[in-house]
């Protein structure tokens, strides 16, 4: 018999963390009673793991998160095609979800980074309307320029933030945390996409058999075609690393 298996699952060169959700909620509980460093918690999904393969870069700021969560059910199918499977898709905004009424019950403290003014005002008062107890302790929009980000991160560690919630796109929101990360004074930050947008009122979520089939993303087309259209089309560009990844496993079997 072979022993346990390791916390993580290795695909197409990032470490994906072997949890499921209430397992990495568990990880950002514990990072927030630590507070002896800042975790960062990405959710790849198959748009970002075709950007990982082309920019190097990027790359190594994804490798060095301290949590990584398959944020796509493409994500899950590879690491069941390679043997080596995921438990189930844990998304960002599933973590974000699932996170704040654990941080309304303990006193979290929850500063929100991201979208329009107008939109992030709206996500703020609807999240306050879903948890009364909430402590949302301060806001920014997303609109600003690098030599903003000392002040923010300034405003950011004033209030005495537990948990940072970013939604920018990527590779914006993940090289922001980069160049601030010796900064932030933050025990756990995560990027959480377009879900202020969401929580706005603005976009819906796909029902959740569209998730578990793996057609969320036609749901995000539907909704958003100037956007997402392109994107997915690129996202077929990712067969070649596909059948690259494919040869490569099946000539190490064999060696």
């Amino acid at each position: 018999m072979g022993g346990p298996a390791s916390p993580k699952v290795e695909l197409f060169g990032v470490p994906f963390d072997r949890v499921t959700l209430p397992q990495a909620i568990a990880q950002v509980e514990a990072a927030i009673a630590d507070r002896s460093s800042l975790t960062q918690s990405v959710g790849v999904n198959l748009d970002q793991l075709l950007k990982i393969q082309r920019e190097p870069d990027f790359a190594d700021i994804i490798r060095q998160c301290e949590q990584i969560t398959a944020d796509g059910q493409p994500i899950v199918w590879l690491s069941r095609l390679f043997g080596d499977p995921l438990p189930e898709r844990v998304p960002s905004v599933d973590i974000m979800r699932a996170l704040l009424p654990v941080a309304e019950k303990k006193g979290y403290r929850v500063f929100l980074l991201g979208t329009k003014e107008e939109l992030l005002q709206k996500a703020a008062a609807n999240l306050q309307k879903q948890h009364p107890g909430l402590v949302i302790c301060g806001m920014r929009n997303g609109y600003y320029k690098i030599e903003d980000e000392a002040e923010i991160t300034q405003q950011i560690n004033a209030a005495r933030t537990d948990i940072l919630l970013i939604a920018i796109s990527s590779p914006k929101k993940e090289e922001f945390v980069e160049r601030n990360r010796a900064a932030l004074k933050v025990p756990f930050v995560m990027g959480v996409g377009g879900a202020f947008d969401i929580e706005a009122g603005i976009y819906t979520r796909a029902p959740r058999v569209v998730q578990k089939i793996g057609m969320e993303w036609a749901w995000r087309v539907a909704q958003e075609p100037r956007r997402m259209g392109p994107r997915v089309l690129d996202d077929l560009k990712f067969s070649k690393y596909l059948l690259r990844e494919v040869a490569r496993r099946t000539k190490q079997r064999f060696a």
